[in-house]
């Protein structure tokens, strides 16, 4: 790489923001997520990913994609103090004795010291245990593991029980976000508690790839219905982690720091929303899966 290509790399890099958290610690607003990844190629994805610029992966137990993200880590070429790793604690884990289970083999398969950030992934009211499951990340933050600790996928009644009960607050909240399922009702909450909202399924898993709303956006951009979309999520003040296995793709997603949507652009994005029509996932509330 030229000393020229070098440059305009790093500053690439610095363009994506840190988003500074209620703990004091900060993360990276534009991440790479790993959901739906096979395991074989993870380590290769992320690799890509970090070549091109990211610097928060995102993972799970339950993606069974910790190992390979772990091997990205060592062999990526970009010091471990650059990178902003999070997992998830399984929906099986919530009892105190397997979380701790569960987290000592997730720092083993990642191969790190302390991780940055750790979710529960979701909240299986159905279960319970959600409640000593965040117990159980407030002491692994205490005890150093953990630099800092969230939830995914849970509704405020959730929310409002572990700060309750603990009186700590999460940093941040996981839940599937995109143009068809906004998530408008839950902003409000997230802002007065200081809770950063972090969006999967950030392009509603493809299907926002079709519409010819973003579609125009995009022509008058001269960018890809990806990046409009992606851009989006930044001017709303929310974390992003799309995923993708093509390493042309992983850069296009990167690349959404030379533009920017203005009033008119945000104003049709916003009157994509379907509510809670718009749902591709589970719903918190029911979901009882384990795993």
């Amino acid at each position: 790489m030229s000393a020229a290509a070098a440059t305009a790399k790093r500053e690439t890099i610095s363009a994506v923001p840190n988003l500074k958290l209620n703990d004091g610690h900060s993360i990276p607003q534009l991440g790479l997520g790993v959901w739906q990844v096979e395991p074989g190629i993870t380590a290769r994805v992320v690799r890509d990913g970090i070549a091109a610029g990211y610097r928060l992966i995102d993972t799970a137990e339950g993606y069974n994609k910790e190992a390979g993200v772990g091997e990205a880590i060592r062999t990526a070429g970009v010091p471990r103090n650059e990178l902003f790793i999070t997992s998830k604690l399984r929906n099986g884990g919530h009892a105190r004795d397997a979380a701790l289970k569960s987290f000592d083999g997730t720092m083993k398969a990642l191969g790190i010291e302390q991780l940055d950030l750790f979710l529960i992934h979701w909240p299986v009211p159905s279960q319970g245990k959600y409640v000593e499951a965040w117990k159980t990340l407030v002491e692994l933050q205490q005890q150093g593991r953990i630099r800092s600790i969230g939830v995914s996928n849970f509704n405020q009644d959730h929310l409002e029980r572990i700060i309750k009960e603990t009186g700590v607050t999460p940093v941040v909240n996981q839940v599937e976000l995109h143009p068809a399922f906004q998530q408008r009702d839950k902003r409000d909450f997230h802002r007065e508690h200081n809770i950063k909202i972090e969006s999967y399924s950030p392009l509603g898993s493809g299907r926002s790839l079709d519409d010819k709303t973003v579609a125009a956006i995009g022509e008058k951009h001269g960018k890809s219905i990806a990046q409009v979309i992606l851009r989006w999520h930044l001017q709303e003040g929310l974390i992003v982690i799309p995923k993708s296995t093509h390493k042309e793709r992983i850069v296009e997603n990167f690349d959404v720091f030379g533009f920017e949507l203005d009033a008119d652009d945000l104003d049709k994005i916003r009157s994509l929303d379907k509510g809670e029509k718009g749902r591709i996932g589970s719903n918190p509330a029911t979901a009882s899966f384990l795993f």
